[in-house]
């Protein structure tokens, strides 16, 4: 599960100023943060205020390369047969991963495609208008790791109570 911040609405043109990972299984402990400094000089102040930080302090994470680097690692030390990329709203969180995975390292560890948590809700319930974040039990805070956590508790639960077919391994 994974949540991203950045100070724009896409990549390449605005920044991702930090992310968070989180592995989905019992436990919920195996996490990963990442904070990366600006690679564009664009940048709007009330998307960078969500995350918490001041453009100075933006500015003064670390290089996306090394970052996104560390980030691959960390992946590839999970052990698992293959990676699956789930977001709350992929359509965002994607573009950002994806693009500085392909831009900085020229791959992207979790390949070609992304799933959306949203939208594997509202087909386990069978209501497009439905939302699964009564079932988050850590605050959504907008810093990554909380926001991934959560995510990844209601995903158990689907898995755990609702009758989710998902593998963790």
């Amino acid at each position: 599960m994974v949540d991203i911040e950045s100070d724009g609405p896409i990549p390449g043109d605005y920044s991702m100023v930090c992310f968070g990972a989180v592995v989905v299984e019992p436990g919920l402990e195996r996490t990963f943060y990442g904070r990366t400094r600006p690679i564009s000089e664009k940048w709007i102040p009330s998307a960078l205020e969500v995350s918490g930080f001041t453009r100075e302090q933006h500015i003064g994470f670390d290089d996306p390369r090394d970052v996104m680097a560390e980030f691959a690692a960390w992946l590839s030390g999970l052990g698992t047969k293959r990676l699956m990329f789930i977001s709350d709203n992929n359509g965002f969180d994607w573009q950002f991963v994806n693009w500085y995975f392909h831009h900085f390292l020229e791959k992207n560890p979790f390949g070609f495609s992304s799933q959306n948590l949203g939208s594997l809700y509202k087909g386990v319930v069978k209501d497009t208008f439905a939302t699964f974040k009564h079932l988050r039990k850590t605050k959504h805070t907008h810093h990554p790791v909380d926001d991934a956590r959560g995510n990844a508790e209601a995903l158990l639960h689907m898995k755990e109570h609702m009758g989710l077919k998902i593998s963790w391994t």
